[in-house]
């Protein structure tokens, strides 16, 4: 399935924006009547969610090979990504939780509802009051009692951790595994051709949730208020990456890596840039190997495990987005999550994130995840979609950056020491 080019589908993306901005400011009930057409779009990426969930969880975890034979290099490569990522989504988290940028500005009654029915009051009622039981409420939840019922449910959190065992379980059995896992490997190829053909029609529903979100504040008037508050979000978004790619992964690149930090990012240059202007870490790979091979000298055998297993697993800008969009959208519509709420939001924004496609706005497809496990109104990322375009090249630039520090730990974690003469300026 051929996709809209980047350029192409970012310009299309700006005139899909500004045209939604324009018709539901400018002309609120027709951007009111539009809006369906927003909702059809969430509709078509929440379908996606179970198969590319499971299909993606498969592949990435079975693309590393038997992971009884990984030995040194999997366990140092695997947990550098989930330390990594773990330690974004907790800035992000932190971050927000101090900020506060949401405000119940859309909160219309006590009785707000969820998509499943449930009141806030209802939900207040069934939260663990102990520490025994919050533990307990959240290892029960990594289990599904019926596969299938998880599935219909969208019970994503024991769906994920169903399929990373089951991808290390068919990595095990030989021939016999690699046949099921061939089949995932298209089944997952086949779900990315019906996202990329999805996002064919991106402008349009973005548009008409922008103009739907518009007409149903009463207009350019209503809505400025909201408009302050994404910036309040986008400001958090923004200075979480920044910490994460300037504090945290530079600590990581210096200390463990031994690398020279300006140094390493001049030598990523040109893949960073190339992240930034697509939005895509997958697009970016080509150059990320080129860079960190070529121009580093990072070991061609440890670039081409980790960073191709990184743009599928490792992704510490989407994954602190996620987070901080989940706490945002549960503060915009004045829910308040207790903390096992809160670290399923941690956990399923980690995972959620090694299921995340490298292609643009593959974002929207998995905070769908990450609302549906604590329960949070889906409709909510129609609030975050006037700046997402922009925030969604900001943490690619962090995704691609993750993967090269990694590179460059990982090597030098594997005993691959390097001259500072063998690298070029």
């Amino acid at each position: 399935m051929i996709a809209p080019g980047p350029h192409r589908l970012l310009v299309a993306l700006l005139l899909g924006i500004l045209a939604g901005m324009m018709f539901g400011g400018l002309v609120p009930e027709w951007g009111k009547a539009v809006q369906f057409l927003g909702d059809l779009f969430l509709r078509a990426l929440f379908v996606m969610v179970v198969p590319l969930v499971m299909s993606s969880m498969i592949v990435g975890v079975s693309s590393v090979g038997d992971v009884r034979t990984l030995g040194g290099l999997g366990f140092r490569t695997i947990l550098f990504f989930v330390t990594t990522t773990g330690l974004a989504v907790l800035v992000g988290l932190l971050l927000v939780v101090i900020i506060h940028p949401g405000t119940p500005l859309l909160q219309e009654s006590s009785d707000l509802t969820s998509e499943s029915g449930y009141s806030l009051s209802q939900r207040m009622e069934d939260r663990p009051t102990t520490v025994a039981e919050l533990l307990k409420s959240i290892l029960m939840n990594l289990v599904p009692q019926n596969l299938l019922k998880a599935m219909v449910n969208v019970d994503v959190l024991p769906l994920i951790i169903f399929s990373l065992v089951f991808g290390s379980v068919l990595t095990t059995l030989g021939e016999r595994g690699q046949f099921v896992i061939r089949f995932f490997e298209g089944v997952n190829e086949a779900i990315m051709g019906m996202v990329h053909l999805l996002m064919w029609t991106a402008p349009v529903g973005i548009g008409a949730l922008i103009a739907g979100r518009l007409g149903e504040a009463g207009g350019f008037s209503g809505f400025w208020p909201q408009l302050i508050q994404l910036g309040a979000y986008a400001a958090t978004v923004i200075l979480a990456l920044l910490i994460h790619g300037m504090v945290t992964l530079p600590l990581f690149l210096q200390l463990l890596g031994k690398q020279n930090v300006l140094t390493y990012v001049r030598n990523m240059g040109t893949a960073l840039t190339t992240a930034f202007s697509t939005g895509s870490s997958s697009a970016t790979l080509p150059l990320t190997m080129e860079c960190a091979i070529g121009r580093h000298r990072v070991s061609k055998r440890i670039a081409s495990f980790v960073l191709p297993l990184g743009a599928t697993i490792n992704m510490n800008g989407t994954a602190l987005y996620e987070a901080i969009a989940a706490m945002f959208i549960a503060q915009t519509y004045g829910i308040e999550l207790d903390l096992g709420q809160t670290v399923i939001i941690f956990l399923t924004a980690t995972l959620a994130a090694i299921g995340a496609a490298g292609i643009p706005e593959a974002g929207l497809v998995t905070m769908v995840i990450v609302l549906k496990a604590v329960n949070l109104p889906v409709e909510g990322i129609s609030l975050l979609l006037v700046i997402d375009w922009f925030l969604d090249r900001c943490r690619t630039s962090v995704n691609v950056w993750g993967d090269a520090v990694g590179a460059a730990v990982i090597d030098q974690l594997e005993g691959h020491e390097h001259e500072e003469s063998t690298r070029q300026p």
